[in-house]
């Protein structure tokens, strides 16, 4: 009779150890492979979003403002709304300021009541950084119309424009008053010509006619 085998012999072992090996290091990389690629569409989607964040916050300021709105270019676009509606801190109007910090290319958003660029230690201001990696922030003004462009390095460009922004108010200027023919300002109610003074005659009325006796006269009366 033939002898049935009982374990394995020692090339069989060490081939299914190297093939389980093989099989272990390719699921290893394909996890690895899955890994990275979550992480770059969870930064993917983390940027998107911020970036749709950010887009719909300006579009919300420039809408809210009362289109006291100053633009000043340089290599970036500097965007100040002097009062805005839409504030993030519970204000009912506040200034808002778009700008671009030199050193890390980041768009910055400033709100606060009273202040200017560049903001000093003790103003009353709140600073976020929106965005990172700022290629292109260009802001145009067109009367009633704004049209922003934005673009992060190795980013697509986002571009939007804000239709019916209020027209700067303008200050209104006193009225001059208007000129006689003879070149003098009319006079008005409240400030009417003094009366010359009177003279003495018109205060006491004319002298009396009273005919004057002579000493001797008087003294025999």
């Amino acid at each position: 009779m033939r002898q049935q085998r009982k374990a394995f012999t020692l090339i069989e072992v060490l081939i299914s150890i190297a093939l389980l090996s093989l099989v272990l290091m390719a699921l290893y990389k394909s996890l690895n492979m899955l890994q990275s690629s979550n992480i770059q569409l969870f930064d993917h989607l983390q940027r998107a979003e911020t970036q749709k964040r950010a887009t719909e916050i300006l579009f919300l300021d420039i809408a809210g403002s009362d289109g006291n709105i100053t633009i000043e270019q340089n290599e970036f676009s500097r965007l100040c709304l002097e009062h805005s509606v839409n504030s993030l801190y519970a204000s009912p109007s506040a200034k808002i300021c778009w700008v671009v910090s030199k050193d890390k290319k980041s768009l910055l958003r400033s709100e606060g009541r009273r202040y200017t660029l560049p903001l000093k230690s003790d103003d009353a201001v709140a600073v976020d950084k929106v965005m990172d990696d700022i290629e292109i922030f260009q802001v145009y003004r067109n009367k009633g119309e704004v049209l922003v462009l934005i673009q992060q390095k190795a980013k697509v460009a986002t571009t939007f424009i804000v239709y019916g922004v209020a027209e700067k108010p303008k200050k209104k200027k006193p009225k001059k008053p208007a000129l006689k023919p003879n070149g003098k300002p009319p006079t008005t109610n409240n400030a009417q010509s003094k009366p010359p003074p009177k003279s003495k005659e018109q205060i006491l009325g004319p002298p009396l006619d009273i005919e004057r006796l002579p000493p001797e006269a008087a003294k025999e009366s």
